[in-house]
């Protein structure tokens, strides 16, 4: 049996208005398929007179845990924004505490926070001033349960688990009576992948239309990702270039450090897509001289050696850059968010042992998390909270499309997906965010990515850009949360009208 939801009442100060809302912490289930999700009742009972006692043959559930904002006596229908983080396999303790909630952990900017005890604060940043929030777990994380025959395989792939997202939203909204409130998705990292992903599926399938999409630190095209690249894909090298060339201006290791960042990235994005890009194209055709002019104009935007660039035949992955900015043999920068910087543990290594940013932050976030769910929101006593699934037994991530299983092997892509939503709502509007110190998800790829939507040229339109002098958690940076803060606030306050497509 699942704990009975726990209700609670606070306060907090936030977008300069004194704010009393309800807190609501609880589960709800999900089948796997709508069938099955159909024969459940909110309380996870079936409808279907079976009993339902044998674990290896009973239907998969998820029981999705959740934290649910409210403020009363606000203007109706009142927005509803729901949040996830990524992974895949994360629960949403990140955002959940670091971003846009009521209550967020006290952190160092870009240095370790240390030991407990930590700080639980008031945030002036929350986005109760201009909506309700909601902040869902993935399946088998947080307080979340799983059960039934191979829930794993259920749930725990690009399309299950939006599949998942997909019924728990729609179970909420009829839980909370919010069907007529302006909707909206936000999600981090893998949780901007899914949220491509199940914009489709709720507008083209489920009726539920969306006011907004709202991305933070995206990756939609796994084949931009400059950890995991491959041999003649160059792509995620010019990609990666203006976050190398905005951490080394960071960290001082530019001959000539510009005098605003902005300016001197449009200059190394032009750079890394023009002539960088040609470069790479040619492959061993590439001529000497050629290659060594590349070699030293990109030693003029990383800092990188002159000579490390050839070596490396003007390809440096996320791993190395890293490793190799700060000399390698006594510190390297961060990959989430290359700002932070630690001792490297084996110098004759070519990439990082660890990421010293999510060091850093993860144990304040673990603990403030726990400490504040079981004290002031009263659930959880008893039960352990899970940050992630990678713990548990079985967890694989099934990277396979339903739409693509006829075809050859290609990396997941989810450009298609939030096309068809665009498309086909032509009225929804897309918020991207990302940090330019982030080396998880490089912001300009996440632009490459947007500009490459398979959509009319009107409909780029519906999409906006904002940057952050921050990494992949833009939130741990507080003029960078304050700026975020304002700017999906505003998206908000401009979509959340709805109204026909022009």
């Amino acid at each position: 049996m699942a704990p009975p939801d726990s209700t609670t009442t606070g306060s907090t100060n936030a977008g300069a208005q004194h704010i009393t809302y309800k807190a609501v912490v609880g589960t709800l289930p999900v089948g796997a398929s709508d069938a099955d999700d159909a024969m459940l009742t909110l309380d996870g009972k079936w409808m279907d007179g079976k009993t339902h006692t044998d674990p290896d043959k009973d239907p998969p559930v998820a029981r999705m845990s959740y934290v649910y904002y409210s403020v009363a006596g606000a203007h109706a229908p009142r927005p509803v924004t729901f949040f996830y983080n990524g992974g895949p396999g994360s629960s949403t303790m990140w955002l959940h505490m670091g971003s846009l909630g009521p209550k967020h952990v006290v952190s160092a900017d870009n240095k370790p926070t240390g030991a407990a005890p930590y700080q639980l604060a008031d945030n002036p940043y929350s986005l109760l001033d201009v909506s309700d929030v909601v902040f869902i777990d993935m399946p088998g994380t947080g307080f979340g349960t799983l059960q039934g025959k191979e829930p794993g395989k259920a749930f725990w792939g690009v399309d299950q688990d939006a599949e998942a997202f997909s019924r728990f939203i729609a179970r909420f909204l009829g839980k909370y009576d919010r069907w007529n409130s302006p909707k909206y998705l936000f999600g981090e990292s893998y949780g901007t992948t899914r949220s491509a992903v199940l914009a489709n599926v709720l507008c083209n399938r489920k009726d539920i239309g969306l006011n907004g999409v709202i991305l933070l630190s995206q990756i939609l095209f796994f084949d931009t990702d400059i950890d995991t690249v491959t041999p003649g894909n160059d792509l995620p090298f010019a990609l990666a270039l203006p976050t190398y060339a905005a951490t080394a201006a960071y960290h001082h290791k530019l001959a000539q450090q510009p005098a605003a960042l902005e300016p001197f990235l449009k200059e190394v994005e032009a750079f890394a897509t023009g002539p960088y890009l040609h470069a790479l194209a040619q492959g061993t055709e590439l001529p000497a001289a050629e290659k060594q002019a590349t070699a030293e104009k990109l030693h003029d935007y990383t800092g990188l050696p002159v000579e490390y660039l050839l070596r490396a035949n003007l390809r440096v992955s996320g791993g190395e850059f890293e490793h190799t900015l700060l000399g390698g043999e006594l510190n390297h920068t961060g990959r989430l968010d290359t700002r932070f910087t630690s001792p490297t543990l084996d110098p004759l290594e070519k990439t990082p042992g660890y990421d010293p940013a999510s060091s850093a932050v993860s144990s304040a976030y673990v603990s403030v998390f726990n400490s504040y769910v079981r004290n002031e929101l009263k659930y959880g006593e008893g039960l352990t909270f899970k940050p992630s699934a990678y713990a548990l037994p079985g967890f694989k991530w099934d990277w396979s499309r339903k739409a693509q299983q006829d075809s050859l092997p290609t990396a997941t892509e989810v450009l298609t997906d939030l096309a068809l939503a665009m498309k086909q709502n032509p009225g929804m509007q897309v918020m991207v965010n990302g940090g330019y110190y982030d080396l998880a998800t490089p912001f300009y790829a996440a632009v490459y990515e947007e500009h490459h939507l398979p959509i009319p040229q009107k409909l780029a339109g519906n999409i906006e850009y904002d940057f952050y002098e921050s990494g992949h958690m833009v939130y741990l940076h507080q003029d960078s949360l304050h700026q975020l803060h304002d700017r999906v606030a505003a998206f908000i306050r401009r979509t959340e009208a709805g109204g026909m497509a022009q």
